[in-house]
């Protein structure tokens, strides 16, 4: 461990000692900076485990080092995504979902979330290192508008493995063929069991261990214009082997396989005016699977107050089937995304859930009035 950090620590001083060679000029364009911040108020007005109030925030900071940009080589880049989550546990403590409410839900912690180099060859992309599957995979560019965890990454993968997904990720290597300006496809394998923050607090101890199993992970994406409108269709599929028992010699009983589709298409437009709809699906055949059915989708509406249409007013809903009793939770969610200025943004956000499940108790349903801001830099 020691020895990485003081490679990537080298490699950095190096980097900088050369981009500082032309200081008016590569600096600026080798070295990318971004800082953000969110903080979430999240208040439940019934139902759940108790009524109340909570607040939780997350802060990131961002570095991109660009080799071409520095006169290094062509197509190589480094990328630092360090981040601090704080403040209260609603889902956990107030709420009892299993969808999570908020999507910066994660306690207190301060942690490296991504530290990979990629490199472009062509139409393809090499990516290794400490790496956010869901930056890549199983996403929808419609559904990130909404608060619930759910419409970031389905509980097809983060109820069902420990995925390298927010807070805690893993090394991996994802191999990106840009086949043409219409389709793209991805897999990746990562190190199938992140370390936990006990033991891991700043997610700085890699390795990989046999009992540890194998993610891998496949997804292709098409672009898809209709009636001169974008939209981008998405299917894929992963396993997950697990090991019930790391003490017991061969005791890989099971993997888990499942499948997933995601659609993100514009149906409507009249000046900055727009309308977009998305769609999540999964399936999971594992009976070891917590979550075997989810289904999700929603309407997005850009302009409704503002002429440059990069308001939001969005409706969604989230359906999570467990294998288990209680046997489903539903989430309704209404939100408003509106920008302030360039770099600060408000959330009004309305959260309605049905059979709360993640205690496994006969929770009534919660209604919650929420409200997040944003700041970037």
């Amino acid at each position: 461990m020691r020895r990485i950090v003081l490679t990537f620590t080298l490699l950095s001083g190096i980097m900088f000692k050369l981009s500082a060679q032309d200081a008016t000029k590569t600096k600026e364009e080798a070295f990318t900076f971004e800082a953000s911040y969110i903080g979430d108020n999240i208040n439940n007005f019934s139902g759940g485990i108790k009524r109340g109030s909570s607040y939780l925030g997350m802060a990131n900071l961002r570095v991109l080092f660009d080799t071409q940009n520095a006169g290094l080589w062509k197509g190589g880049s480094f990328y630092l995504n360090a981040a601090n989550t704080h403040g209260a546990t609603p889902s956990a403590d107030m709420l009892g979902d299993a969808q999570v409410v908020s999507n910066i839900e994660a306690g207190d912690h301060t942690y490296v979330q991504e530290l990979w180099f990629k490199q472009t060859m062509g139409q393809v992309d090499l990516i290794a290192g400490l790496q956010d599957l869901n930056v890549e995979f199983a996403n929808t560019e419609n559904g990130a508008v909404f608060m619930n965890s759910s419409f970031g990454i389905m509980p097809l993968i983060s109820a069902n493995i420990a995925a390298p997904i927010f807070p805690l990720t893993s090394l991996g290597l994802t191999v990106k063929w840009n086949m043409n300006e219409k389709i793209t496809w991805l897999n990746a394998l990562y190190d199938g069991s992140p370390t936990d923050f006990e033991h891991n607090p700043h997610n700085l101890t890699w390795g990989y261990h046999t009992a540890d199993g194998i993610l891998a992970i496949s997804e292709l994406q098409y672009n898809l214009n209709i009636r001169e409108l974008p939209g981008t269709y998405k299917l894929g599929a992963f396993s997950h082997s697990h090991f019930i028992d790391q003490d017991i010699p061969d005791s890989l009983n099971h993997t888990i396989f499942s499948f997933y589709s995601i659609v993100d298409q514009k149906v409507w437009q009249q000046g900055t005016k727009s309308l977009r709809v998305f769609a999540q699906l999964g399936y999971s055949p594992s009976k070891v699977s917590t979550t075997d059915v989810y289904i999700g989708g929603g309407i997005n509406y850009n302009g409704l107050l503002r002429k440059e249409g990069d308001d939001v007013l969005g409706l969604a809903f989230a359906y999570n089937h467990f294998n288990e009793m209680p046997d489903h939770e539903t989430t309704i969610e209404l939100t408003y995304n509106y920008p302030l200025t360039k770099h600060i943004y408000i959330q009004p956000d309305f959260q309605y859930i049905i059979h709360p499940a993640a205690t496994g108790g006969n929770l009534d349903n919660c209604l919650t009035a929420n409200l997040r801001f944003g700041i970037t830099f």
